[in-house]
């Protein structure tokens, strides 16, 4: 009878396949062997692309007269140091009694890559059956879903497609443009960094960040601070009193005024001071009341994005620290997929919520996630998420968000302080959804001097819902300063009427000024790149406008290991504030002046929609190619030219 192969990209996964699939038999040297299966695995990449020498001998001298470098036909080999386990896949591949072959790599672009790579060198034998695992998480009945539902791996063409060129795009800009740039102008870089000789290295995500980082620079040293002046009115009676901010409005007679800085701020003290003067013993009227409840709901789910973000916020650690972390909660079964886009749930997921829930409830031990746990269940909140922005399959390529799975929590006491954190860090965000909203009472009012306007509002949360989790006591602010003080802010506001006239008690000249942007850390690098280049602080904006990023999740936290590590940027370790070296700028210069398009965020994220297109079969990979080598070509010609 014939046997099952599975393949797995690393040996601890491995492990938790055979467990699943109750494997107690005795390892062997590189697989596990059972009755019916046979388990080997990868140890993460097996094969790799030839470098150009190994197509001619002569391209191994960077020479003008060699480039652009395209192979007609592309060369692989087996790395050497893992040719040991290479040879006991290829073996086991090519048994007699192989009927089918399970590749359990990695759920992602990155994983189908792996081990097509290893599929492609190793030549299985062509009577076994090729299956696809694809997973959402290392629990057990995840696994034996897995398996049970297996594809036929042919379904995962376009995907294998798409990471192949994703290889083949970077292995070209990166070796051309690498060996053009340094033939053209190492020299003069060089000289200019004072080094004997220096090269360039320029990559087709990488250069594009580089090129963020230098941006955000020179905008900072750049920057010249304005000064200028606000107005801010004190009205009321001799009771209670509240502060309100001159803003311009159609009626003013500032209105249009090149005296002004802004809708709020006079260019000049002394021109703020005569406004002021022009407004005494006038009488002041409220003319607007607003009063409104506002609700907020939870935040959506962790990406890996987002969670990284937050990680190098909290503990100020880098974003490939988090993947390592949260890929360890991954395996530990304590976490789903790690590598994912997405912030919401399936509808499937959603409908099974219960499980994950009570998995937490029974199996964490732990005083605080208890206590929300607690409340949960006494305050009956609903966990039927189907209907909210929690769960929407449109959003979903490969991965739902990162949730807990309510499981693993065998592993959970041996882990170290910052992975307990971090693991309650997404336990809590889960949590959250199932809290109701946080209420505001919140108060607008407008007092009015002959038309011109003072403003001035506050805010006071009545019920914190899913505040309570995400955010302590302390740290949830009532719009501008302390609870105390907004809450006798608006208790003042609420005893105002429409058309009441109130006393102006004095007027005072605010000093403002306009601030630099900040630089990037290296979380808020990683938010920027999923979003082509733009920082969006705003939570709820960066869902709406999020579309073709700058790498990947898998591959972003990697890109800016390697921009720190050939000292093209620095990093602060207790900070993770990011600034680029005297190197890494020289290079941009290099780079805007013969290339500048290879720092444009829109054609990194154009390649990589392109990317996707071929995935989702909505282009075909030959297209794609011609594209690719009309763009090297088309480039060479320019530069070879401007010499």
């Amino acid at each position: 009878m014939g046997k099952k192969l599975l393949i797995t990209e690393k040996p601890s996964v491995a492990m938790e396949f055979a467990k699943a699939l109750k494997i107690t038999t005795n390892r062997k040297n590189g697989y596990l062997e059972s009755s019916d299966w046979i388990i080997t695995w990868c140890v993460g990449h097996l094969v790799t692309m030839s470098y150009p020498e190994k197509y001619d001998e002569k391209l191994k001298f960077w020479r003008l007269e060699t480039l652009p470098f395209i192979p007609e036909e592309w060369k692989y080999e087996i790395i050497p140091a893992v040719a040991n386990q290479f040879n006991i896949v290829k073996e086991l591949m090519q048994r007699e009694d192989i009927e089918e072959i399970y590749n359990a790599g990695d759920s992602g672009r990155e994983g189908e890559y792996i081990q097509r790579l290893v599929f492609m060198m190793a030549k299985p034998n062509p009577k076994a059956k090729m299956k696809r695992v694809w997973i959402d998480s290392q629990t057990e009945e995840e696994i034996n879903r897995g398996i049970r539902e297996a594809k036929d791996l042919s379904e995962y063409d376009s995907l294998s497609d798409s990471a192949y060129l994703r290889a083949k795009e970077d292995y070209l800009i990166g070796i051309n443009f690498s060996r053009l740039l340094s033939i053209i102008y190492g020299r003069k870089l060089a000289q200019s960094i004072k080094e004997d000789k220096a090269s360039i290295s320029v990559g087709r995500v990488m250069t594009c960040v580089l090129g963020m980082i230098v941006q955000r620079e020179r905008e900072i040293r750049n920057f010249v601070k304005t000064k200028y002046y606000k107005i801010i009115g004190e009205f009321g009676d001799e009771t209670a009193s509240f502060k309100a901010e001159w803003k311009v409005n159609e009626k003013s007679v500032m209105y249009d005024s090149p005296k002004l800085y802004n809708e709020s701020g006079f260019k000049k003290e002394q021109e703020a001071k005569e406004f002021i003067s022009s407004l005494a013993g006038k009488p002041a009227t409220i003319t607007e009341l607003k009063k409104s409840k506002q609700k907020e709901n939870a935040p959506l789910l962790f990406n890996l994005a987002e969670i990284q973000n937050e990680c190098t916020k909290r503990f100020k650690i880098k974003p490939d620290t988090t993947l390592e972390i949260i890929q360890n909660l991954y395996e530990k079964k304590l976490v789903t997929y790690p590598r994912t886009d997405a912030r919401v749930l399936s509808t499937a997921v959603a409908k099974e919520i219960a499980k994950n829930l009570n998995g937490i409830a029974r199996g964490l031990k732990d005083e605080e996630i208890q206590g929300y746990m607690k409340k949960m269940i006494e305050e009956k909140y609903s966990t039927n998420l189907v209907k909210t922005k929690y769960v929407n399959d449109s959003k979903i390529t490969d991965h739902y968000a990162i949730i807990p799975t309510g499981q693993g929590y065998e592993n959970y006491n041996q882990l170290p302080d910052l992975q307990k954190q971090i693991y309650k860090v997404i336990v809590k965000r889960f949590l959250a959804i199932f809290y109701p909203p946080a209420e505001y009472n919140k108060m607008q009012v407008t007092v009015n001097i002959e038309n011109e306007t003072f403003h001035c509002s506050g805010k006071v949360c009545v019920k914190q819902g899913f505040l309570e989790i995400l955010k302590p006591k302390s740290e949830v602010k009532t719009e501008k300063g302390t609870d105390k003080k907004e809450d006798n802010n608006l208790e003042i506001l609420k005893t105002l009427k429409k058309g009441q006239i109130v006393e102006v008690k004095n007027f005072e000249i605010k000093d403002a000024e306009t601030s630099p942007p900040s630089r990037y850390n290296s979380g808020s690098i990683i938010l920027a790149m999923e979003n082509a280049g733009k920082l969006i602080e705003e939570e709820e904006l960066r869902e709406q406008i999020k579309g073709a990023g700058i790498g990947t999740s898998a591959t972003r936290a990697e890109i800016m290991k390697k921009l720190e590590k050939i000292k093209y940027i620095e990093i602060n370790s207790k900070t993770q504030i990011i600034t680029p070296t005297i190197k890494g700028e020289r290079i941009y210069d290099i780079v805007y002046s013969a290339m500048p398009d290879m720092l444009n965020p829109k054609l990194t994220a154009s390649w990589e929609k392109g990317l996707d297109m071929v995935a989702k079969k909505e282009i075909q990979p030959e297209e794609f190619m011609a594209k690719l080598k009309n763009y090297i070509h088309s480039k060479f010609n320019k530069l070879v030219v401007k010499m």
